[in-house]
């Protein structure tokens, strides 16, 4: 079932393992994409893995900043005219110290990442999918928002800030034909994540593409009746 046919896709966060997963799931769906990041190679090497005849554009753009977002997103206007869903995969993830010995750069590199990012992407885009007449954000979360972790203290609030974002966004925007949901996923199984954990089973992690199916599902008429919702994607652990 095709019903992202013909609508425009941004997907932040675009140069990861994810990003590609995501974009190859929408391209699949006849999606046109926007795939924005900080890294130009790697956005390519997304590009490059999409079906052949894929209408796709790459933007640049460091999300963190404001002003960057809202050219990021002009410029996908520009392109495409229109947009209708923004699957918002920026973020990262450190290992830190216990909160006595956090700095106010750790804390703010979390937060700056994960909800920031997420808080400037809805921003921009909140009046174009309400000019197109409605839409769908998915923000990517994660199962640390549920409750604190030592040593992982302000990613564990930056992923909380992600999903009460979302919630927020969901109220507001319920009656003028805006959705808006996170997933909360479980350990990804990635490369970066074999390397870090090697004595661990990849088996009982979540797949990107199941990931990239949930976050699909999201962005579809499908999900039509869903909104303010937090998904776990957690796997078989």
């Amino acid at each position: 079932m095709r019903d992202l046919q013909d609508k425009t896709i941004l997907i932040s966060g675009a140069s990861g393992h994810l990003g590609g997963a995501v974009a190859r799931a929408f391209a699949a769906q006849g999606a046109r994409l926007a795939l924005a990041g900080r890294r130009l190679d790697a956005l390519r090497q997304t590009q490059a893995s999409l079906p052949a005849g894929s209408e796709t554009l790459i933007v640049t753009a460091d999300l963190r900043n404001p002003q960057q977002v809202n050219v990021m997103v002009e410029q996908v206007m520009e392109r495409f005219g229109t947009l209708q869903v923004l699957a918002n995969l920026a973020g990262g993830f450190s290992m830190g110290p216990p909160i006595q010995d956090t700095t106010d750069a750790d804390w703010d590199a979390m937060l700056d990442l994960n909800a920031r990012t997420a808080f400037h992407c809805a921003r921009a885009v909140i009046p174009k999918l309400l000019a197109a007449g409605g839409g769908s954000i998915i923000h990517v979360a994660a199962r640390a928002a549920l409750r604190g972790i030592g040593h992982m203290g302000p990613y564990c609030i930056a992923k909380a800030a992600v999903v009460r974002l979302t919630e927020t966004l969901a109220d507001e925007l319920k009656h003028r034909g805006v959705r808006v949901n996170c997933v909360l996923p479980g350990t990804l199984d990635t490369p970066s994540n074999r390397a870090a954990m090697p004595d661990q089973d990849p088996a009982q992690w979540v797949s990107l593409e199941a990931l990239a199916d949930v976050i699909l599902f999201l962005a579809s008429d499908r999900s039509r009746a869903i909104t303010g919702a937090a998904i776990p994607v957690e796997g078989s652990r």
